[in-house]
């Protein structure tokens, strides 16, 4: 019987990722005790756009993902509160020239034999979709699958509704091992905590968590800048991105790189990211980030060019080197399992991440082939 100081799982993250475990973990059955140092949503949740995105992802393991957290996503926009915004708004990408447009086709075409919905928008019928669209684009396509949340919100209501134990402030020192390695808790400055399982949600912090395991992740953290304007009436009415956006998210280049998506909220004010460089976890204001990002926003929609940027944030994307998230248990210390490196998709595929933790601690069939993502891949080989 766990006690106030024993559960089946610890979950050390309080964030997107984190909150889906402890959620599907607890509906398996299990008990659950969520650990954070900083509050929920502290870390890379509480400063993401809360993208729910399909549409930029190549046919794959991570498509396959994304796929499975839409449905899961659009479940849990009926039974969680109204509060977490969620937007089946879905998302327009725009090419430039014609060149852009026939590589977007081709990308595209690929996405459909993978399950993607995707609507070939003609250049003459873009100002349907988004009347405040420059003039000029070569044509786009729509996908109706992207969808968007309220990030902080809806983790912190994931996390309520998983009724899982929580121990905010408190942060993970060191993990406890028994006699043949295998986990048997954590412990913090305020204590131990027992679980035969630990799962790593530390997202961009999850490097360090298994360094303290006594293992590698190669996780490193991937500055992001987001603008964000002041309210407006809804100018933008999807997520909206030039092409070149999903070649930036695929680069592994540690050089800063700017591709405008820009998308309206519920609440008002308009969105405009996305940056990223790999600067460690300098949070320093980049002037040149912001001036990028405005003119690349300012070009998409022209409207945008007198309307005042409220504020500014900065955030950290857990990057792993292949561009694939590590879930699943570690070969190398029995009853650890891994939950990050989902870089900038990690609110998207936040469900689909929890629901396969889970399914391995109940010792289920994972909905997904999960090869691809087994946090073993990056074992050295002697």
């Amino acid at each position: 019987m766990p006690t106030s100081n024993s559960s089946d799982v610890i979950v050390v993250g309080a964030g997107m990722v984190g909150a889906a475990c402890a959620y599907y973990a607890t509906r398996a059955g299990l008990s659950v005790t969520v650990v954070d140092r900083g509050a929920v949503a502290g870390g890379t949740t509480g400063a993401g756009e809360g993208n729910l995105l399909v549409s930029d992802k190549e046919p794959g393991p991570e498509l396959e993902l994304a796929l499975l957290s839409a449905r899961l996503w659009r479940e849990l926009a009926h039974s969680l509160p109204p509060q977490i915004e969620y937007e089946a708004k879905g998302g327009l990408v725009v090419a430039s020239d014609p060149a852009g447009a026939d590589a977007l086709r081709k990308f595209t075409a690929g996405q459909r034999g993978a399950g993607v919905q995707a609507e070939e928008i003609p250049a003459d019928r873009l100002t349907d979709l988004e009347p405040h669209l420059a003039a000029g684009l070569a044509g786009g396509f729509h996908y109706p699958q992207d969808a968007q949340v309220q990030p902080a919100l809806a983790a912190a209501h994931l996390l309520r509704a998983s009724n899982a134990r929580t121990r905010l402030g408190e942060e993970v020192t060191s993990l406890l091992t028994g006699a043949d390695g295998e986990v048997t808790g954590v412990r913090t400055p305020a204590g131990t905590l027992r679980a035969p399982y630990v799962v790593n949600a530390a997202g961009a912090w999850g490097g360090e968590l298994a360094r303290r395991a006594g293992v590698d992740l190669p996780v490193l953290p991937r500055r992001g800048f987001v603008l964000v304007t002041e309210p407006l009436p809804r100018v933008v009415r999807h997520k909206v991105y030039a092409a070149d956006y999903v070649a930036d998210v695929a680069s592994g280049s540690a050089a800063l790189q700017t591709s405008a998506v820009v998308e309206g909220t519920p609440a008002g004010p308009v969105l405009i990211g996305a940056s990223r460089e790999r600067v460690g976890f300098d949070r320093t204001l980049s002037a040149e980030v912001l001036r990028r990002l405005a003119a690349q926003a300012t070009a998409l929609f022209p409207v945008l060019a007198k309307v005042r940027a409220m504020r500014t944030y900065a955030g950290f994307r857990p990057y792993l080197p292949d561009h694939l998230p590590a879930i699943g248990p570690d070969p190398r210390v029995p009853g650890l399992l891994h939950a990050c490196g989902h870089e900038g998709a990690g609110i998207g595929l936040a469900p689909a991440t929890g629901l396969l933790i889970a399914q391995f601690l109940a010792g289920e069939q994972p909905s997904v082939d999960t090869g691809p993502f087994g946090p073993g891949r990056f074992t050295s080989v002697s």
